[in-house]
């Protein structure tokens, strides 16, 4: 009892913590499951940029695992009941739309080339 006393701010943190995790899963697997999938696949766009930013190019399978150890780490529950062979397709589909955004967004390019967004750039 006195630990709790001594240190309630970090009970009451961790409180709260869980809470707002149990909320967002809740909140998450109430969406219909083409939803949660297109939600995957948006946050996909970000890891394989991420991998890309710190791998570099002619790395595809280390990229490919750094994106699965950051999907499970991210969303246990879905990389539970997906086959690997799927996350790969959607790997796929996030590559292309990163290609295309790199293309496009010389700002987007320059972050995954420098690590750093260039001063002024807008979201």
């Amino acid at each position: 009892m006195e630990f709790v006393l001594e240190n309630w701010y970090f009970v009451i943190t961790a409180v709260v913590m869980i809470a707002m995790a149990v909320i967002v899963c809740v909140n998450f697997f109430k969406l219909p499951a083409k939803e949660q999938t297109e939600k995957v696949k948006e946050w996909l766009l970000y890891a394989v940029t991420e991998a890309e930013k710190q791998l570099g190019g002619g790395t595809g399978q280390l990229k490919l695992r750094q994106a699965y150890d950051m999907f499970v780490q991210r969303f246990p529950a879905v990389a539970a009941v997906i086959s690997f062979d799927t996350f790969a397709m959607w790997v796929d589909e996030a590559l292309d739309k990163m290609r295309n955004m790199l293309a496009q967004n010389e700002q987007a390019a320059a972050y995954v080339e420098s690590g750093v967004l260039e001063k002024g750039a807008g979201y």
